[in-house]
């Protein structure tokens, strides 16, 4: 895990509850010292929460997938609050973080959605981690473990029903869910797949997967928890929800493509103060490689956020931020620790003033999927990559709750 209540710059502001802490801080207090941050807005996170919660059927489980640092945005604010909220169930891809989810406190069920090794076994069971089992040895370490420690070991089997990526095939995990039945200490709680096109324009072929999933559910009536929904899924196929739904990028406000929208706000915001303004005669270059030139007599900001933070260097003379309310042009490629913008149509710009590259300024908004766009990727690569160097600073309504 990159980001966790241990790490370097990890701090609660004041107390131990949100009240306390909301008198020790506000935003403008917090940032006022740093070079960058991303702020993590927890109150629209709830209202997300809520606004998924009523485009589902009732009684369908929200399973916050919190996999890769909570995709960018810091699993040590995120997860807590989320319980708070009432989620039902968390998800990670790898055991490891499962593990990072118990020591923030984490209670609610945790499944991991990934492989996982035999060797992985005891800090399943000692950590109460429910693992997606794809082999039989895997599940006599699991049994071995839990009957050691008088426990038993939920398990999930995840069908391969077209995506070519996880699990096992139809008939191997049928055979599978049967043979872990027999184990001592061993309880095969749940059932699950994904789908290959879930946000794409033609979903059809979910169809065929589902059917797949149909009848492996059908083979095995015992087994009394199914999940095959990640967010785009959940919210265009309603026959495909089961008991619960993998609800990631949508709970950060972010609707994945071709995805009718439930009324969810981005999250997150990536902010930096400026570092330095500097004029620029006409003919004269900026960056490695002076890949821009000034046509005009320019003026450029240096912005301390760089591939290193996250920020994609396919952004180089690409990219926007906004400064003043206002759009300005990344000029010059992208460095480790920093890049430059072209601030000459904002006058006033100087060391200090705060710069937005994600969110909002004004009436302005750079999206995750406009960044996106520019850097020839998807919004799930520029969230997930923003690095644990950027302070992470939780807030209500600019009432901040805790600093990582």
């Amino acid at each position: 895990m990159t980001d966790t209540a241990g790490s370097a710059h990890a701090s609660t502001l004041a107390g131990t509850g949100a009240a306390s802490a909301s008198a020790a801080a506000t935003l403008e207090s917090a940032t006022a010292a740093l070079n960058a941050w991303l702020e993590v807005d927890l109150g629209r996170l709830d209202q997300n929460l809520a606004a998924l919660r009523a485009a589902l059927d009732p009684g369908v489980d929200v399973i916050a997938v919190v996999k890769a640092n909570a995709y960018g945005a810091g699993v040590a604010g995120i997860a807590p609050a989320l319980e708070r909220a009432g989620v039902d169930r968390f998800a990670t891809v790898w055991v490891p973080e499962a593990v990072a989810l118990r020591r923030l406190g984490v209670r609610k069920p945790i499944l991991v959605l990934g492989h996982a090794f035999p060797a992985e076994a005891v800090a399943a069971i000692t950590h109460d981690i429910t693992l997606t089992v794809h082999s039989l040895d895997l599940g006599r370490a699991l049994s071995e473990a839990a009957t050691a420690r008088g426990r038993v070991a939920n398990v999930h089997i995840h069908i391969d029903s077209g995506l070519h990526r996880d699990g096992v095939s139809l008939g191997e995990g049928v055979a599978l869910a049967e043979a872990l039945r027999q184990l001592p200490g061993i309880r095969v709680e749940g059932l699950s797949t994904h789908m290959a096109n879930a946000d794409e324009p033609d979903d059809s072929f979910s169809t065929t997967q589902g059917d797949v999933f149909a009848e492996a559910a059908k083979r095995l009536p015992w087994v009394p928890y199914r999940h095959t929904a990640n967010s785009a899924t959940a919210l265009r196929r309603q026959e495909l929800r089961y008991e619960g739904v993998r609800i990631g990028l949508a709970m950060h406000g972010i609707v994945p493509p071709n995805t009718p929208g439930p009324g969810v706000q981005p999250i997150l915001s990536l902010k930096a103060r400026v570092a330095r303004v500097v004029d620029v005669a006409v003919g004269e270059g900026v960056s490695y490689g002076l890949t821009w030139r000034a046509t005009r007599q320019s003026r450029v900001a240096l912005v301390p956020v760089g591939y290193a933070d996250g920020w994609p260097r396919h952004l180089s003379n690409a990219g926007e931020v906004l400064i003043g309310g206002r759009r300005c042009p990344m000029v010059g490629r992208v460095c480790m620790d920093q890049f430059l913008a072209d601030v000459t149509d904002v006058p006033g710009v100087r060391e200090g003033d705060e710069i937005v590259l994600l969110g909002e300024q004004g009436d302005e908004r750079i999206s995750a999927d406009q960044v996106a766009e520019h850097a020839g990727t998807i919004s799930w690569d520029i969230l997930a990559s923003l690095q644990a160097r950027l302070p992470r600073i939780f807030h209500r309504g600019g009432a901040v709750e805790l600093v990582v």
